[in-house]
């Protein structure tokens, strides 16, 4: 658009942070209503988090990167998205910082959260996979991008749902278990058509900020040195991923536990789904063939931090470092570490 071609790069900063901002503050209010709605509709915190309020705080993320690759930006979108669920794995350690009771993934036990990650190993494994395939495509989109949203679709129904209804594996619970105990005020004194009024409108503003997002970083990449990968990865997922970080937190406050967890979890698991859409969106062949090192790097530092947030979920500890998991230290550090290295990749 001629409108965004002609911005500076002071002018793209300040809309990059006023994005940014608007994206965080959106984040703040769908929390709120998240956990009335949980309430509302009997689903629970963690499969409402995992299947609602996770693809809703995420919606700023995959319009970047549906926007960066249908205007040609690929490296661009790709980091965006999976940029996005290494922050937010990180924004769950943050979160369970600013919980000092116990260890966060002790106390919102839940297996929903455990199959949630395991599926997203699963899905950025066979990103990696299908990049190092020959190329091929059906009218620019390539196979592995149905393969990756039948997957997501059919593990929410037959796995993650059932997880709560027929459950085959559960947590033990303890002392410091928060168990997720509707709260009756939310059931008895308020309205579920006005409450998801309320949760839409929030997805919507965040749903354009994130155009708005996409759009000031393509002109920041084009005037500066910072790669589009990079910024992807760095800076867009960052903001984009903001509301993540909001939510959890003040859930957390609100004693929401398992929807602060089942929010990070479940988002990322449905971050796997802006591939595909970018895929769709790109329209010069298969956007899995324009990895470049910088992308799988990413991919692989993901599923590390996923894989070491399996195992804090499944191991439950009760107080480590500073009052939080082992797993939540070890990602962070990770993360940091990672992504120094990437910025001289």
């Amino acid at each position: 658009m001629d409108f965004f071609n002609d911005l500076s790069l002071t002018e793209a900063t300040v809309i990059f942070g006023c994005c940014a901002l608007l994206i965080a503050i959106g984040g703040g209010q769908l929390s709120k209503e998240g956990d009335r709605l949980a309430d509302l509709t009997g689903m629970g915190e963690a499969l409402f988090g995992a299947l609602f309020l996770g693809a809703i705080t995420s919606l700023s993320g995959l319009v970047t990167s549906v926007t960066a690759a249908h205007e040609s930006h690929p490296q661009l979108a790709i980091s965006n998205a999976i940029g996005g669920i290494a922050a937010q794995t990180v924004f769950l350690a943050i979160a369970d910082i600013t919980y000092r009771k116990t260890n966060l993934e002790h106390a919102a036990a839940s297996l929903a959260n455990i199959i949630q990650a395991v599926l997203l190993i699963l899905l950025l494994g066979l990103l990696m996979t299908v990049s190092i395939l020959p190329e091929i495509h059906f009218f620019s989109i390539h196979p592995a991008s149905f393969i990756l949203v039948g997957v997501y679709i059919l593990a929410q129904k037959k796995l993650v749902s059932k997880s709560k209804n027929m459950p085959m594996w559960q947590a033990v619970k303890t002392d410091e278990t928060r168990p997720d105990i509707p709260d009756e005020k939310n059931i008895t004194q308020l309205s579920l058509p006005k409450t998801a009024l309320k949760f839409t409108a929030l997805g919507l503003v965040i749903t354009i900020c994130g155009y708005f997002l996409a759009q000031s970083a393509i002109v920041i990449s084009n005037q500066t040195t910072i790669s589009e990968g990079v910024m992807g990865a760095m800076f867009t997922s960052v903001a984009s991923s903001l509301p993540e970080l909001i939510v959890s937190i003040a859930a957390v406050r609100q004693g929401a536990l398992t929807l602060a967890v089942s929010n990070i979890i479940g988002g990322n698991t449905f971050d796997i789904l802006f591939v595909a859409v970018a895929d769709a969106a790109y329209s010069d062949g298969s956007i899995y063939h324009t990895f470049e090192s910088s992308q799988l790097f990413v991919i692989a530092l993901t599923i590390l931090l996923t894989a070491i947030l399996t195992l804090g979920l499944l191991d439950r500890e009760k107080r480590g470092f500073a009052h939080i998991g082992w797993e939540s230290l070890l990602i962070i550090l990770l993360f940091l570490g990672g992504y120094a290295v990437l910025f001289f990749l």
